[in-house]
């Protein structure tokens, strides 16, 4: 496609004398996030802290859920856009997966879409076969997205034979029930954008020589007027019905702007549209079943892959179909949010469940350009700020409604500020052998840190800032899930990252390293100022995982949790606080394994500060 930028709910489980501890499954509240906002479960008393995991369980039409990427382009090697696509889809996959385990529950689709004019051209340019160029390309976006730990289930390629039988079936499905007609085309088309426009999407623009020429009014892009006889669809017939899909379900296209826009160009006049192309001017394509004189317009060819990789036409595609998230660019949205779902009512089938829309990635303030020479290769970056490093600065940088600004610094004071100092100096700090000797888990002490606040005594330590943090690691996977449910992953990592801050305020504020073991006062002070910001820790890289596999992956393997323990469903926080026995309490942590993430400004001036601190 043209390139963008339950568990089943646990029941109450006896703990002994402590009493009964009501163990919230993550999933049912995580679940119910999606349809509305949920009140925060409360302990047996009425406070905001919960050592139970914060979630909701699955409605029905979550049993299945299927993400998909654009297809991408193959007339250039891939930049950063097409990676941050992949990469939104990858955490929103990796999440639900998180939710809701089993490989069965989830599919999770990209390619590359290989047909079309652009493709014909380019390659004759380069002086290759359409297949060769196709072939090329096609593989520098797989290896790129095997390195970056994209967890795709398919790779589609629009030149497959499968893909070839799904878009005739849906052609001829079109055909049958009288939605195609021939007829004269006459008007404006766009090669670089592969669309047709109507007049008052079109402007005059000063080329190169001076000379003003037309140019489409929302890319930019070089426009030419076309006459032929082509095959067209009766979208005029589907306004009113995508207007009532809209507006009965105002989160079909998130963020809230790009769904107010797409209602406006439904006040427009909707024309028909040219689904094909005169064979002899575009041969590299799809030919339109029973008339070899016209190959099949490469956007209804490249919109169908969507229902290729999940078995169109057989009956196992209606399993993953409508419970379908698309994550898209901004400069394809009226595709996928008018022509898809238009093609898709028009074909007896309903509009995907989700259309994630996010902006583009400009570069020192500039939009990227191969003629202004600033692509950023995103293979580069991965190799410069490591695979999670990068995948972490893009999903926390990268803001869905507007565009976003990369430039070289802001990587690195990102990731140093946030993995390095902030959570990886956590870590070091919770795990130094100097601290912790025993390299376990250390108890919790309750009456150091009573449950209630404000509770005088000779052992009670905690002060209001240490309940203020439980609090707000309590109520984080609350937090995360609803984030997640917004497509706002930007503002999950951003909840996470505060946490932190807050931990190593905790840790700092009560200074272990000044505390001695061999102190009866002490010593369960100490311990129960490390198992907390453990415990805050296991939270941190729990809720990490889809964004950053490796590094949390690493973190968690440190604090000896265990790949069964990982989920959201085994998502307790600090159960000892209320009462109830902890797993990890007196475990022996992991292995060392050196810095969580090394820090990627080595300059002097740092390490002369750190030294200083």
């Amino acid at each position: 496609m043209r390139p963008s930028h339950v568990l089943p709910e646990r029941p109450l489980r006896r703990l002994g004398p402590a009493g009964t501890m009501l163990r919230i499954s993550v999933l049912r509240l995580l679940g119910r996030a999606l349809a509305g906002r949920v009140s925060l479960p409360a302990p047996s008393n009425p406070r905001l802290y919960s050592s139970g995991p914060l979630g909701a369980r699955d409605q029905a039409h979550d049993a299945h859920a299927y993400f998909t990427t654009p297809i991408f382009y193959v007339n250039a090697a891939p930049h950063i856009g097409h990676l941050y696509s992949a990469l939104l889809a990858d955490a929103l996959c990796r999440y639900r997966r998180l939710r809701v385990p089993g490989a069965a529950a989830t599919r999770f689709s990209t390619g590359t879409d290989e047909h079309g004019l652009k493709i014909q051209q380019a390659a004759a340019a380069a002086g290759l076969a359409p297949t060769e160029l196709c072939d090329r390309v096609s593989a520098q976006f797989q290896q790129l997205f095997r390195d970056a730990g994209i967890s795709s289930t398919d790779f589609i390629r629009t030149t497959e034979a499968r893909h070839r039988m799904a878009v005739q079936h849906f052609w001829g499905v079109l055909k049958a029930r009288g939605l195609l007609y021939k007829g004269l085309y006459e008007g404006w088309y766009c090669a670089s954008d592969e669309c047709f426009l109507p007049e008052t999407k079109v402007t005059l623009h000063p080329g190169p020589s001076g000379d003003s020429c037309p140019v489409s009014l929302e890319s930019g892009h070089p426009v030419s007027w076309t006459k032929e006889e082509n095959y067209l669809f009766r979208l005029s017939q589907f306004r009113e019905p995508l207007q009532r899909w809209l507006r009965d379900d105002p989160q079909a296209i998130t963020p809230e702007p790009f769904h107010h826009t797409v209602l406006q160009w439904l006040e427009e006049e909707l024309p028909d549209l040219s689904v094909s192309r005169r064979s002899s001017h575009l041969h590299w394509g799809i030919p339109v079943p029973g008339d070899d004189s016209q190959t099949i317009y490469v956007w209804l060819d490249a919109l169908v892959n969507y229902l290729t990789v999940i078995g169109y036409p057989n009956a196992e595609f209606k399993s993953w179909w409508p419970s379908t998230s698309h994550i898209i660019g901004k400069d394809i949205l009226k595709f996928h949010a008018i022509y898809w779902p238009a093609l898709l009512l028009g074909a007896g089938m309903n509009p995907p469940h989700r259309i994630y829309v996010h902006s583009h990635w400009t570069v020192c303030g500039q939009k990227m350009s191969k003629s202004l020479g600033n692509v950023v290769d995103p293979r580069t970056c991965l190799d410069r700020y490591t695979v999670d490093g990068f995948r972490y600065f893009l999903l926390r940088q990268g803001v869905p409604n507007w565009d976003c600004d990369y430039y070289d610094e802001k990587v690195v004071k990102l990731l140093d500020s946030e993995l390095a100092d902030a959570l990886g100096g956590l870590l070091n700090r919770c795990t130094a052998n100097r601290i912790n000797p025993s390299g376990t888990y250390p108890a919790f002490c309750s009456t150091c840190f009573p449950r209630e606040p404000g509770l005088v005594g000779s052992s009670a330590r905690a002060q209001a800032d240490d309940y203020a943090l439980v609090s707000a690691v309590a109520t984080l996977p609350k937090q995360v899930a609803d984030h997640y449910a917004n497509f706002q992953i930007y503002k999950a990592l951003e909840a996470v990252s505060s946490c932190v801050r807050q931990t190593n305020g905790f840790v700092q504020r009560h200074a272990p390293w000044k505390l001695n073991w061999e102190s009866p006062v002490d010593a369960p002070w100490l311990g129960t100022v490390l198992h907390v910001a453990l415990e805050c820790l296991r939270v941190f890289g729990t809720l990490l995982q889809p964004v950053t596999p490796s590094l949390a992956d690493k973190l968690l393997s440190r604090l000896g949790v265990s790949a069964t323990e990982r989920g959201l469903g085994e998502l307790y926080f600090l159960p000892r606080f209320y009462g109830h026995s902890c797993p990890f309490e007196g475990r022996r942590l992991g292995p060392e394994s050196g810095l969580l993430f090394p820090r990627l400004d080595q300059s002097r001036a740092w390490l002369v500060k750190a030294h200083r601190t």
